[in-house]
């Protein structure tokens, strides 16, 4: 990160409590995936299979994001303060439901459900985080508040998978102790909702747009019933602004690619760790914390150079870079399928997710006008997740059981480097590439 820049955004009272507000929910999300992945992947009670692991980011991600445009249109209506008091505090009320059901040692479609709620409102908060950020941070600190901001809340988040495992230790691996780190995720949501509290009420938009179509409906429509009479119409209007903006589709284009792929290494790591990196479920999850805290450290480098990187040779080209690293690492690390070399891969994947992440952020708070930020963050965050629940349903079909699958490996190496002549090919192709180094 440049040394004068960050310095100036943290001298900013409201950019600091909005970090805080994210730093406190991200905190908590680490606790909550790991009482969930507990439960769900490493119970002694149930085995992992590629088929289940699928099934569970399926029904845990997919409904959400076909939810995700109607998200967009109440973050362009409602004041974006409010979304970030309100949600922790509904989502600390899903938990203890949640709990509950985890108490009574239900694992069925009610208590998926349940999941699925915590989480679709979870990608509702993040998406009104990103579409807040440009009202606390200067246009020309987007990137080094993007790095620091973003980037410090996944590794918080990493941290809090680290302190959701100690509360594992402490409370037990069964039915009981993760619904009592559940009850315990509840009150740290709460707290977020408290930390936001702070924020001006109207400080962090929406304001009018100068961008609207002529007899179309206003982006800054207040009311609820109008703003969901107006989705499909609403979302019309988001891609034709996306479409006059070629580098934010190709943005969007890039993220969406390397979610697929990520996806697919990803499930492969579960599976690695839950029945061939260890002989037992409480090994196989100490194993899969480490390769998250590896990859985790990776976001953290990505956070560091990825500022100064990308002011000299253009977002474009970085994304380009890290989507061919990608490939070069996996092929090296991954195809001995051994514990250390996978791990060392974990890591510059997450440099390449970070890196690539921070870039389709401030691309898209550059170019796309304040109105329609929430519906273009929430179609995000659904082609984030659906891209993800994709992979993993597809690669259910043929990976065994134990994760090693060297022919899918040996394509998602081939397609991250397609991926990145092709992205390089039609960024420095569009007419607007030069307004966005």
């Amino acid at each position: 990160m440049r040394a004068a820049e960050l310095p100036e955004i943290l001298r900013g009272r409201d950019f600091r409590r909005l970090y805080g507000t994210r730093l406190s929910s991200q905190l908590t999300d680490g606790v909550f995936q790991v009482a969930l992945a507990g439960y769900v992947f490493f119970s002694p009670e149930r085995q992992t299979t590629a088929a289940k692991a699928a099934a569970a980011f399926a029904v845990t991600l997919l409904p959400y994001s076909a939810l995700g445009p109607f998200a967009g249109v109440f973050i362009d209506r409602w004041q974006r303060r409010q979304i970030l008091v309100w949600t922790p505090i509904l989502r600390a009320l899903l938990v203890l439901a949640v709990a509950g059901l985890v108490a009574a040692g239900q694992d069925g479609a009610v208590f998926f459900i349940g999941v699925l709620a915590v989480l679709g409102v979870n990608r509702f908060f993040l998406a009104a985080l990103s579409a807040a950020l440009p009202h606390v941070v200067r246009r020309d600190h987007l990137v080094t508040g993007n790095a620091f901001s973003v980037t410090s809340g996944t590794v918080i988040a990493f941290l809090g998978g680290g302190f959701g495992y100690l509360l594992r230790r402490v409370f037990g691996a069964g039915n009981d102790g993760t619904a009592l780190i559940l009850v315990s995720a509840a009150g740290l949501f709460l707290a977020a909702g408290m930390i936001a509290t702070t924020l001006p009420k109207r400080l962090l938009g929406p304001h009018p747009s100068e961008d609207a179509l002529p007899g179309g409906p206003q982006p800054d429509a207040p009311r609820i019933r109008e703003a969901l009479a107006t989705v499909v119409d609403g979302l019309v209007d988001g891609a034709r602004h996306i479409a006059r903006r070629p580098q934010a589709a190709l943005a969007l284009g890039a993220i969406s690619f390397h979610r697929f792929l990520y996806g697919i290494v990803l499930i492969m790591t579960l599976l690695l760790c839950r029945n061939h990196f260890a002989n037992d479920p409480d090994t196989g999850l100490e194993k899969f914390a480490i390769m998250l805290g590896v990859s985790g450290a990776g976001y953290f480098t990505a956070a560091l150079i990825t500022p100064a990187v990308v002011r000299r040779i253009s977002k474009q080209a970085w994304v380009a870079w890290l989507l061919g690293s990608a490939a070069v690492s996996l092929l090296a690390l991954g195809m001995p399928f051994a514990e250390r070399p996978w791990a060392a891969g974990a890591f510059v994947l997450g440099v390449v997710s970070q890196g690539v992440k921070l870039c389709v952020d401030t691309t898209l708070q550059e170019t796309i006008e304040d109105a329609y930020r929430g519906r273009v963050f929430a179609v995000y965050d659904m082609l984030f997740n659906a891209m993800f629940a994709t992979a993993a349903a597809a690669a259910a079909t043929w990976l065994p059981s134990d994760g090693r699958a060297g022919l899918t490996l040996l394509a998602v190496i081939a397609a991250y480097a397609a991926g990145a002549v092709a992205y390089r090919t039609a960024a420095a192709r569009s007419p607007a590439a030069h307004a966005l180094r």
